[in-house]
């Protein structure tokens, strides 16, 4: 197996997404590296920082020039960083030296790293936004559909009390509601341009450098930082901490699905479930298993974003080495959870015989806390809950249902509030009128 999913033929459509991988190949990251030197030598050519004519040659050159990502593989092994390489090897492609001794004036290889990873992240969260929404809509029409369909809710994995179907996809939506608008929140920061030069200072480019920082930020549609953020990691941290809490919440549906489709419970179908190499009657949830897996390992990879936090001093090479090694994993990952929670969402079903069964089972237990405050009416409490509890142990040895027996020892008592679905059915409704009333980009 591959070091990365992404990278293999054999594991990618089931751990990968290859739109969001796609933005992290070696390909990718020159490109978007070209297109960052194109930009920064046009507006300090407008500027008057370089030569006007310098400076279209070289911005139209990051456009044509075409680099193998392989050519620069020695050199960045002994330079630490691509750029360096890649600079040498756009300066040759351009043929015009003259010119090509003003590309990358007074930057360094990190801004021209951050600001192209900038640039694909801007991307990545557009793709991303636009499956938060699919997402709720598909579990805004789910949860709409089944609001009053009743099931046992367990808690510690026992019946509980009565909930309903809606209710439990509702649970699930609802932090995503939350995910999506912290996304807002950080998208725009992480779209920020890095132009400090050597130490932060832009001192190589004298008193146009805040200038021509803020004229690559416009050109490239990012934000302007207004200094140096070489050191600073908190908006791609926070990024990872977002990525990591998504995934749980992913993973939350998965670990749901595959308890609700284990055999003997049996309460929702889903279609094209794995099968078995020697099991025949295998219907294996292999795509909430993947889910519940991935958030397991994006709350690994976010662990080791926070740590890449501890820049030392101005610029640090350790910590950024951890990013760019967890990062995209991070990125890709999470792509993966949100693709196939979108499509498990189309697949999923629930079975009603199966949901009514988990409520008779166990004997009308799960009706013991209703009938206790029905009882409680007329009782003082603590004598009511005892009551019930040995009519519980009674339902138990006899394996007669709870109901039979309060209805035994209290014939005048009206017990029909044990099919009471309390707020779930409103919870639901709740739920799917905000996820269904959403849009792209709102």
């Amino acid at each position: 197996m591959p070091a990365s999913a992404a990278d293999s033929a054999l594991y990618r459509r089931l751990f990968s997404d290859d739109e969001t991988a796609a933005l992290f190949t070696d390909s990718a990251e020159i490109r978007a590296m070209l297109l960052v030197e194109g930009a920064l030598a046009r507006v300090q050519g407008e500027i008057g920082l370089i030569p006007a004519e310098a400076a279209a040659f070289i911005d139209r050159s990051s456009r044509e020039v075409q680099i193998d990502p392989s050519a620069l593989a020695l050199e960045t092994a002994t330079n630490g960083v691509p750029v360096p390489a890649l600079v040498t090897a756009f300066r040759k492609a351009m043929e015009a030296p003259d010119q090509a001794q003003y590309l990358h004036w007074g930057a360094t290889s990190q801004d021209i790293m951050d600001t192209a990873l900038a640039l694909r992240l801007r991307r990545v969260t557009a793709l991303w936004e636009a499956r938060l929404v699919a997402l709720l809509q598909a579990l805004g029409r789910l949860a709409a559909d089944h609001a009053e369909l009743p099931m046992a809710a367990r808690t510690y994995g026992q019946a509980a009390t009565p909930t309903s179907f809606g209710a439990v996809v509702a649970g699930w939506g609802q932090p995503l509601l939350r995910h999506r608008a912290r996304l807002a929140e950080l998208a725009p920061g992480l779209a920020t341009v890095s132009l400090g030069g050597a130490a932060g200072t832009l001192a190589a480019m004298g008193p146009e450098g805040p200038a021509v920082r803020a004229a690559l930020a416009k050109a490239l549609d990012l934000a302007d930082p207004g200094q140096s953020w070489h050191s600073e990691r908190d908006r791609i941290a926070g990024f990872a901490a977002w990525m990591a809490g998504l995934c749980g919440s992913l993973g939350k549906i998965g670990e749901d699905l595959i308890l609700m489709a284990q055999s003997g419970i049996g309460e929702v179908a889903i279609a094209g479930a794995g099968g078995s190499s020697t099991m025949p009657q295998k219907q294996n949830p292999v795509g909430p298993s993947v889910l519940v897996a991935l958030a397991h390992q994006t709350a690994g990879l976010s662990a080791m974003m926070q740590g890449a936090m501890l820049h030392r001093q101005q610029r640090d090479g350790a910590a950024w080495f951890t990013e760019w090694l967890t990062l995209p994993q991070l990125c890709i990952s999470t792509g993966r959870a949100l693709a196939l929670a979108l499509d498990l969402a189309g697949r999923i079903a629930p079975v009603p015989q199966a949901m009514a069964h988990g409520l008779k089972d166990g004997y009308g237990l799960i009706h013991a806390e209703a009938l206790s405050f029905a009882l409680a009416r007329h009782l003082p409490r603590p004598e009511a809950q005892a009551r019930i509890k040995a009519l519980c142990s009674e339902a138990a040895a006899t394996q007669t249902p709870l109901p039979v027996l309060f209805a035994r020892d209290f014939p005048d008592l009206d017990a029909n509030g044990t099919a009471s679905l309390g707020t779930a059915p409103a919870d639901a409704r709740a739920f799917a009128a905000l996820a269904l009333a959403i849009s792209a980009g709102a």
